[in-house]
């Protein structure tokens, strides 16, 4: 399984962003896609989790700006991003839970300016 991540960028505070990421290979047991994110100097945090069933979590600190979709045909996830703020800059990574196995792609960056 692959993972293709894009989207990322410079932005100013307040803007938005929506980050890609599209699972190939052997993804017909693709039960999970999430995105996560690292900013310097800190662990890796959840931000937000879609399941096959279109049940989703967020991190407490995106709920209400953040919003994560998934379009099954394309195997495809995407995570809208909007009201953005300079603590949300770090570089974000997907991942997608296959037949139990948890996959990760390359990160993208996401710059937020103040």
């Amino acid at each position: 399984v692959q993972l293709q991540a894009s989207g990322g960028g410079l932005v100013q505070a307040g803007g938005s962003l929506r980050l890609s990421c599209t699972a190939s290979g052997s993804v017909f047991r693709l039960n999970a896609m999430g995105w996560y994110r690292q900013a310097p100097g800190k662990q890796r945090e959840l931000v937000a989790i879609i399941i096959r069933s279109d049940k989703t979590n967020y991190a407490d600190s995106v709920k209400g700006r953040f919003t994560i979709s998934r379009d099954n045909a394309k195997n495809t996830a995407y995570l809208q991003m909007n009201s953005l703020k300079p603590e949300d800059t770090a570089v974000y990574y997907c991942d997608a839970i296959v037949g139990g196995t948890t996959y990760w792609g390359q990160g993208t960056l996401v710059t937020v300016s103040s």
